[in-house]
């Protein structure tokens, strides 16, 4: 024992990511020593001047040490909340926001109509799947459902499929390795022989130019590939939005998360290909975070 104390730790943990300049020391710190020791933030009030031993306390400081590089959080303690749900999480993924929330309660609130109105067992695609979260999360919310997630990055399917698994759905969900729409899909048309009732995605959309303002965590510590939307941001949503009329079923609905000033542009390619009901929603921020429509056919998947 070094004589170190949860108080007296906490404290040299807060002073050295103030120092090297992160937005919210207090709580990265705070967050860090609950992570360390298995400690609550009720035991800490109560306890504040037990003793930790000598690992502990250094275990600690190393973690603080990567932080203070701008490391992000979530790749030091591999945990991210999404939707309420636990992800596994790491350097070959994009930590998941809540902003993508928005994304997913929308994709909700079409898929809920589904089911309610009689089309079982919808099938999901989810583009530049990363992590899963968005694809699992609909999973767990609809029991029904199956989906598959794609992704240029193997190791970005290794982490969905590690997620899958933890979130007890990896019956329902399959990870393939693809630019964009696969082989299977082109012959098949669709998941398993069928057209698919959504197809979901949240792909790059920075534009190029835009990645070096980008704060340290996401500029150096981020995959590049999961950020970079070419020369204007929107290199991803023209391709998806072109071919994702051939493999959506009559009244299937596409959704996109965007670029807080994309809405208008995104809305825009889904009007060429001849989607309806399209619409831009927004974030709890109130920015704009959503493009949805619909494929014209009978049976609309979600009741306006």
């Amino acid at each position: 024992m070094n004589g170190e104390t949860l108080t007296g730790l906490l404290k040299k943990g807060q002073t050295i990511l103030a120092q090297a300049g992160i937005k919210e020391a207090g709580l990265d710190a705070w967050l860090l020593l609950e992570y360390t020791t298995g400690k609550s933030r009720a035991y800490y009030f109560a306890h504040g001047e037990e003793g930790v031993t000598d690992e502990t306390a250094e275990c600690y400081l190393q973690l603080i040490s990567r932080r203070a590089k701008h490391i992000p959080l979530q790749h030091l303690t591999h945990q991210a909340f999404f939707m309420g749900y636990e992800f596994y999480v790491d350097e070959n993924v994009l930590v998941p926001r809540q902003d993508t929330e928005t994304l997913v309660e929308t994709a909700l609130e079409c898929m809920n109509t589904m089911t309610e109105t009689g089309r079982k067992n919808p099938h999901i695609l989810d583009m530049c799947t990363g992590s899963g979260c968005i694809l699992l999360s609909l999973l767990k919310e609809i029991p029904e459902a199956e989906g598959r997630g794609v992704d240029l990055s193997e190791k970005a399917l290794e982490v969905a499929a590690r997620n899958a698994r933890t979130l007890e759905v990896a019956d329902r969900a399959e990870f393939v390795k693809s630019d964009l729409f696969t082989e299977e899909d082109k012959n098949s048309n669709g998941n398993h022989g069928t057209a698919y009732d959504m197809i979901i995605s949240n792909p790059p959309y920075i534009p190029t130019a835009e990645i070096e303002d980008l704060m340290e965590e996401v500029r150096f510590h981020d995959p590049r590939m999961a950020l970079d939307g070419m020369e204007d941001g929107l290199h991803f949503y023209r391709i998806i939005t072109e071919q994702a009329m051939n493999y959506l079923a009559p009244g299937g609905w596409l959704l996109y998360e965007i670029g807080c000033s994309q809405g208008e542009e995104v809305a825009d390619l889904l009007r060429k290909e001849g989607y309806e009901e399209i619409e831009i929603r927004k974030d709890l921020g109130g920015l704009d975070r959503v493009v949805l429509g619909r494929k014209k056919g009978y049976g609309s998947l979600c009741e306006q």
